[in-house]
C-alpha cells in the first residue's frame, strides 16, 4: 500500500517530509490539504490529527504528525539518510532540532506574514524582528557548511532535508541565496540529488492557485 502524505506546496515543513520520503525511496502519494481554506481545522481532519497541521503521514497502521518525526520514520524504514554511528545520529538530531527551533520555525512564520497576508495586515515590526533572527541562523548554517558538502556527516542526511525546507521558496522572507555562498553551494548539492524537485512541483498547491 502506498503511503499518503497530507501536505500542500506552500508548506516548508511538508516539503521536508516529502523530500525525505522521496530520497529514502519510500513510495508515497500527496493528499492535498487546502490549508488556507481551513481544511486542517475540519472535524474529519482533526479526528486524524489532533495537532491540526501539515504534514500528516499515513503508512498502513502508522500515523504520524510533525515533519521531524516523519523524517525519522523514513530513516528507520529505509536505512537511509541517517547517521552511521551513535555520534553521527546525535549530530543529525542536533541539526534537525536546531532547524525546527531556530530557522524553520521563524522562516515559516515570517514568510507567511510577509507574503500571504494583505499588505495592510502585515506586522512590519514583527517581520523585521524575525528577519534579524533568521539572519543570525543563516550565519550559523553558512559557517557550518564551510568546506563541507553536507551538514552533519559526509553524506546527505535528514539534517540537510530539514534545514533546506524553506530555502527553495521564491517568496521574500529575508533569505537571498546569493548572499550565502556556502548555503548556495549546499542547496545546489541537494538540487542534484536523484528525485529532487522544487516544493511546488513535488506537492500540490501554490500561491498561483489562489490568485
Amino acid at each position: 500500500m502506498t503511503a499518503k502524505l497530507y501536505c500542500f506546496g506552500e508548506s516548508g515543513n511538508s516539503y521536508k517530509a516529502a523530500l525525505t520520503l522521496t530520497l529514502c525511496d519510500i513510495a508515497w502519494e500527496p493528499v492535498y490539504l487546502d490549508f488556507f481554506n481551513g481544511a486542517a481545522r475540519t472535524p474529519s481532519f482533526r479526528e486524524m490529527n489532533v495537532m491540526a497541521e501539515a504534514p500528516f503521514f499515513i503508512d498502513g497502521d502508522v500515523k504520524l504528525s510533525q515533519s521531524g518525526v516523519i523524517q525519522h520514520y523514513a530513516v528507520e524504514k529505509s536505512g537511509q539518510l541517517g547517521g552511521k554511528t551513535p555520534e553521527e545520529v546525535r549530530e543529525v538530531l542536533r541539526w534537525v532540532l536546531w532547524d525546527n527551533h531556530k530557522m524553520s520555525g521563524v522562516a515559516g512564520q515570517t514568510r507567511f506574514l510577509n507574503n500571504f497576508l494583505s499588505e495592510a495586515k502585515r506586522p512590519q515590526e514583527v517581520i523585521a524582528f524575525n528577519k534579524a533572527r533568521l539572519n543570525a541562523a543563516f550565519q550559523v548554517l553558512d559557517g557550518a557548511l564551510e568546506g563541507r558538502d553536507w551538514l552533519a556527516t559526509d553524506t546527505v542526511t535528514i539534517a540537510d532535508t530539514a534545514c533546506c525546507g524553506y530555502l527553495f521558496y521564491p517568496e521574500p522572507f529575508g533569505f537571498t541565496r546569493a548572499d550565502w555562498p556556502n548555503i548556495d553551494r549546499w542547496l545546489g548539492n541537494i538540487e542534484h540529488l536523484p528525485g529532487w524537485q522544487h516544493p511546488y512541483d513535488m506537492m500540490p498547491g501554490s500561491p498561483a492557485d489562489r490568485t
